[in-house]
C-alpha cells in the first residue's frame, strides 16, 4: 500500500481545516491565516496549494458535495425490483443530507451562490460535470426498459427533489431539524411510488 506523500497529507489538512472554518465563519469571515493555523501549517504552505481563498472555497465544496455523490454510487440490477432497489437509493441520498457538517457547508454554498453567483456559480459547473449516481441508474433502468425513455436527469432531479424538499431545504434553509428514521421512511415511500407512477414502464 502507497505512503501518502507529506505534501498530500497537508492538502488534505488544509481542505479540512477550510471546511471547518467555513462552516463555522462562512466565507467573507474566514481568512487564509486562521485555515492555516487550524490546519498546522504555515499561510505560505496553503497558497503553494492554494493561490487563492476563492480556489480553496471551490476545492473545499467540490470534495463535500464528491464524497456526498460517491455514497449514491449504486449499480442497476436487473435482477432486482426497482422499488427496493429505488427504495435502496433514497435511504442512502437521506444518510448523506443527514449529516450536519454536509448541512453546514452547503448553507454556506448556497449562500455564496446567491450573494456573490460569480464566486460560485463555476463550481456548481463542475459539479455538473459529472453524473451522479442516481442519473446513472436512472440511465440504465431506462436502457434496459424499465423506465420510459427521456432525459434522465430530469427523472433523477425530480425524484431527489421530492426528498430535499423534506428533508434538506427545510434543514438548510429554516434550521428544521433532521428527519428522524420513522419521519424518512414514508416520505421515501411517497417519493419512490410518485416516481414509478410517472416514469415507471412496467405497468
Amino acid at each position: 500500500m502507497n505512503t501518502p506523500r507529506l505534501t498530500d497529507l497537508k492538502r488534505k489538512a488544509i481542505v479540512t481545516a477550510a471546511a471547518a472554518q467555513f462552516r463555522a465563519n462562512g466565507f467573507e469571515a474566514t481568512s487564509m491565516d486562521k485555515i492555516a493555523l487550524e490546519a498546522g501549517v504555515s499561510k505560505r504552505t496553503v497558497y503553494n496549494h492554494f493561490p487563492s481563498k476563492e480556489e480553496l472555497f471551490a476545492e473545499t465544496i467540490l470534495q463535500l458535495f464528491q464524497s456526498s455523490a460517491a455514497l449514491l454510487e449504486l449499480p442497476y440490477r436487473r435482477d432486482v425490483g426497482l422499488r427496493e432497489q429505488l427504495t435502496e437509493l433514497l435511504r442512502l441520498k437521506m444518510r448523506t443530507l443527514d449529516d450536519p457538517d454536509f448541512l453546514d457547508l452547503a448553507r454556506v454554498a448556497i449562500s455564496e451562490a446567491i450573494h456573490a453567483p460569480e464566486r460560485a456559480l463555476p463550481v456548481f459547473a463542475r459539479l455538473n460535470e459529472r453524473e451522479e449516481g442516481v442519473t446513472s441508474w436512472i440511465r440504465a433502468a431506462q436502457a434496459d426498459g424499465r423506465l420510459k425513455p427521456g432525459d434522465p436527469v430530469f427523472a433523477a432531479t425530480m425524484l431527489q427533489g421530492q426528498v430535499k424538499a423534506f428533508a434538506f431545504w427545510p434543514q438548510v434553509a429554516m434550521g428544521a431539524a433532521p428527519l428522524a428514521p420513522a419521519q424518512q421512511e414514508p416520505v421515501i415511500e411517497a417519493a419512490v411510488s410518485m416516481f414509478l407512477a410517472y416514469f415507471g414502464a412496467e405497468q
